[in-house]
């Protein structure tokens, strides 16, 4: 039987590991061979223009610099990634970095490898800075053409 695809996207936060966990133990771990679905992880890397967020004299100069942080970025997310699947005996796992906004990249990759599910995580921001920023998750709830989990980190009770 062929397999439903399942999307992670994953960056260098918590909540994201945390959603990449999730998955793992409640769709993965009792027995990953028999689990109906391949996992396929992906990273939005961003230009490092978008991540600079500037232009004019002086942007050129700084721009390769970033690009060498992006990319470490990148290997260690994927690095983390490949660790994590492997601690829960996860090994049929396809990881991809591909450059750009998350929210594209995201809604791209469930149409490459027709994914059935979507999963992120969930960044907990307060309602500006969502406002500000848009969130991935809301975006892709939205555009992505399959179902899409929003995994959540608990709030720890004080």
């Amino acid at each position: 039987m062929e397999k439903s695809v399942m999307v992670v996207g994953l960056d260098d936060s918590e909540h994201s590991y945390y959603g990449l966990e999730w998955t793992l133990e409640h769709f993965f771990s009792k027995s990953p061979e028999n689990s109906p679905f391949k996992l396929v992880i992906v990273h939005a890397k961003p230009s490092a223009t978008s991540a600079v967020g500037l232009a004019g004299p002086g942007a050129a100069d700084v721009l390769p610099y970033v690009e060498i942080d992006l990319k470490k970025i990148a290997a260690r997310v994927l690095e983390k990634a490949k660790e994590t699947c492997t601690a829960k005996s996860v090994n049929d796992v396809t990881l991809e970095v591909v450059e750009g906004d998350a929210r594209n990249v995201l809604c791209e990759a469930v149409e490459k490898h027709h994914a059935s599910v979507l999963v992120v995580g969930s960044h907990g921001y307060g309602a500006i800075k969502r406002a500000v920023l848009g969130s991935v998750s809301d975006y892709c709830a939205h555009h992505a053409h399959c179902t899409v989990m929003i995994v959540k980190k608990p709030k720890i009770k004080h």
